[in-house]
Formats: C-alpha cells, structure tokens, sequence
C-alpha cells in the first residue's frame, strides 16, 4: 500500500516539474509549445511558421503582432503557463489584471 503512494506521490511531482518547465518560444518544437495550455496544434504551427519566415521573436510585443491569435491578454495567460520569449515571462499590465 505505502508502494502505490509514494509511486503516485512521485508521479504527482514530476508531471508538476514537467507542466512547469518553460518553454521558449524561440526554441520549441511543435510538441514542446503544444505541451503548454492555450496552444493547441494549429497555433503551435502558426508560431514554428512564423518564426520559419520571420526569424526568432525579439520580445513578447513582436511575438503578439506577428503571430495572429495572440495578444496581450491571451499573452500573459501563456506567459502564466510556462511560455516565455528569450528567456523571459510575459509581464501582467494593468489592463490585463
């Protein structure tokens, strides 16, 4: 009995190290940016092809005009998820509080 919950307690922690693990935008691949919440096939596609196209993302404003879909708002949500862009999170505005 103690087995089966230190097994399910371990498993526990490491899907939460996994599902907290950044991601960044600029070196994902379609599986990594599809493993973060919001982003689903299509627009993890939309992002490899625009970055394909137009080279890596500066920062989260290039990310937000380039790739249609995502904004400010829908930005952070992603941001809270584990996306960043160069390293770094998307930063809350007051609008988007």
């Amino acid at each position: 009995m103690i087995k089966k919950y230190l097994l399910g307690m371990a498993i526990v922690i490491a899907s939460t190290c996994h599902a907290t693990a950044p991601v960044d935008v600029n070196q994902a691949d379609q599986a990594a940016l599809d493993g973060i919440k919001g982003i689903g096939p299509r627009m993890s596609q939309t992002i490899l092809d625009e970055r394909k196209k137009g080279g890596n993302f500066k920062d989260w404003p290039d990310l937000e005009q380039r790739v249609k879909g995502i904004k400010t708002k829908s930005a952070v949500r992603l941001s809270g998820a584990g996306l960043t862009v160069d390293g770094k999170p998307r930063k809350a505005t007051a609008r988007t509080k």
